[in-house]
């Protein structure tokens, strides 16, 4: 897995996965958008990235098939976030490969000292990939939804010295 700057005509890429409406459901984006509106938000988004987003493209065999995002305006810490595109890629490990390749770049490139993540505690996939990418958790955060159940947040942590040390499962 590699990380790239996300070009223009990935846009078209990010989009045609919100055709899927039961991706849509699991990665908690509005349903109702039409493609033209997808694709004309993402590419604002990479063309006029807010100044505390990070977002790298996740290049697997040469496809673009997700992507990551490191967030906030703290200058050593940063919230973890990801998507990895086309349901049908879900479950190969790619979101371990691209969340591990986000935290080298967190770590190696930005210098962060802290890298923090949010996953709803009903969304057992996602816990279980921050728990793999060696992140600690910290505590309970507020209340959430995951596909039209009530559940809540748990939180993560880790550190530069704990991903140097290769504390990953």
């Amino acid at each position: 897995m590699t990380l790239r700057p996300l070009e223009l005509q990935d846009a078209e890429v990010i989009a045609a996965w919100a055709t899927d409406r039961e991706f849509c459901r699991e990665a908690d984006w509005t349903a109702d958008l039409t493609f033209t509106e997808y694709r004309r938000f993402h590419q604002n988004l990479i063309q006029s990235p807010p100044p505390e987003l990070v977002r790298l493209g996740a290049i697997h065999e040469g496809l673009l098939v997700g992507y990551v995002d490191l967030h906030g305006d703290e200058p050593q810490r940063r919230e973890l976030g990801f998507v990895i595109g086309e349901r049908g890629r879900w479950g190969r490990g790619l979101g371990r490969l691209a969340g591990a390749a986000c935290l080298a770049y967190g770590f190696d490139q930005l210098g962060l000292r802290v890298i923090w993540a949010e996953a709803l505690d009903a969304n057992q996939r996602s816990v279980h990939l921050l728990q793999r990418l060696g992140m600690a958790e910290t505590g309970r955060g507020g209340r959430g939804v995951f596909l039209d159940r009530p559940t809540y947040y748990r939180r993560f942590v880790i550190t530069a010295k704990d991903w140097a040390s290769g504390r990953t499962q």
